[in-house]
């Protein structure tokens, strides 16, 4: 084992191989889903059963491959660098916007085409702005300060526009200012303006507003605005105890929209039944609270926010995700973690894992404060 050490002195132990292993075992069942929900897409525009399959399984060996790097990066690096992983981030959010770099699809500039690979930079920002609070609040710092660095970030993710992941990021930025020790009326006034800015976000947009009442009302429009959620409660309801069988979904035969992507969790369901949807959730809830004990055990202020931030964003993510296709909360469009198709979510999220290892291979008998 490689010995290094972080700025705490202390020496490396061995890793949290149950993070690790429900991490990888997320992945592996995440690429099989992604080929059972995308044979039949697959092979309809590509004229290749394997096309979504074989680009997964790539993008599940660069992001392990990206985990075990961030698994054994000394800390105080991450630290030090922190301020450049959020610049190079947001240069990246501008750079999106601008035609001829960004790539327009749905009406929405959410990619950087950048040949064989399509680069999302609101999935890099939920980990490196996740890193700069970690660095920036292990100190004492401005609240309003933090309010400008955050309505920043918010402010380029709405221009794509991108309203899932801004709510992740919202949330995620209340739970860690929480966790650095702020005081009460700071955290009172961060959740209120977080609440007044998202329902300003929804009603200033006609197809935000379209979906929250599609939410209230799922059969106001079946063909319309509530096919997408009544197709994914169908596939839901369709898989009942034990699922059709793997491959056996009827669903993705085009009926389910984003199949392979934000409603994977709905192919799941219909093909493994309650035993595998629910076997999902109890993995990602393992992922989040090994994730919030490798934070009690940080060694140090900075190293324990930043398992906070991970734990917070994979936690938010995967909660909106499977609500949204519950018809518990209004479609949002984000992926569920480790599974949906994709390869900026999956390799950050990976990467994202090696960090909360490497911080797990510095763990104390006792939680310090800052």
């Amino acid at each position: 084992m490689i010995k290094l050490k972080t700025q705490t002195g202390l020496k490396p132990k061995k890793p949290d191989w149950v993070l690790a292993s429900a991490a990888i075992a997320l992945t592996v069942f995440g690429v099989i889903m992604v080929y059972n929900a995308s044979v039949v897409e697959a092979y309809d525009i590509f004229a290749d059963k394997y096309y979504f399959l074989k680009l997964q399984a790539i993008w599940a060996g660069l992001g392990l491959a990206a985990l075990v790097l961030a698994a054994f990066v000394p800390l105080n690096w991450i630290k030090s660098l922190a301020a450049l992983i959020l610049g190079v981030n947001v240069l990246l959010l501008i750079a999106v916007l601008i035609p001829g770099i960004g790539t327009l699809s749905h009406g929405a500039r959410r990619w950087i085409n950048l040949g064989s690979f399509n680069l999302q930079p609101t999935e890099l920002i939920k980990l490196s702005l996740g890193i700069y609070l970690a660095a920036w609040l292990s100190k004492a710092r401005s609240f309003w300060l933090y309010l400008v660095i955050l309505g920043l970030i918010l402010g380029l993710v709405m221009l794509q526009p991108d309203l899932g992941t801004a709510i992740v990021i919202i949330v995620s930025g209340f739970l860690v200012y929480f966790a650095s020790g702020a005081p009460l009326f700071y955290i009172t006034a961060f959740g209120v303006l977080g609440m007044l800015s998202g329902l300003g976000l929804i009603f200033s947009s006609q197809y935000r507003r379209q979906r929250v009442l599609t939410f209230l009302n799922p059969q106001s429009d079946p063909l319309g605005s509530s096919y997408h959620v009544l197709q994914a409660l169908i596939a839901i309801g369709s898989g009942g105890f034990w699922g059709l069988g793997l491959g056996q979904s009827r669903q993705k035969y085009q009926f389910l929209p984003q199949a392979t992507t934000d409603s994977i969790f709905a192919i799941i369901a219909e093909e493994t039944g309650f035993i595998g949807a629910a076997l999902v959730i109890l993995l990602l809830f393992l992922v989040v609270s090994r994730a919030l004990k490798i934070a009690k055990t940080a060694p140090d202020s900075f190293t324990r926010l930043l398992a906070v931030a991970i734990a917070c964003w994979i936690g938010v993510q995967s909660l909106i995700n499977l609500a949204a296709m519950l018809s518990l909360l209004p479609l949002t469009g984000v992926p569920l973690p480790f599974i949906s198709y994709g390869g900026s979510s999956l390799i950050v999220t990976l990467a994202a894992i090696g960090l909360l290892l490497n911080i797990s291979r510095y763990r104390v008998a006792v939680k310090h404060g800052r």
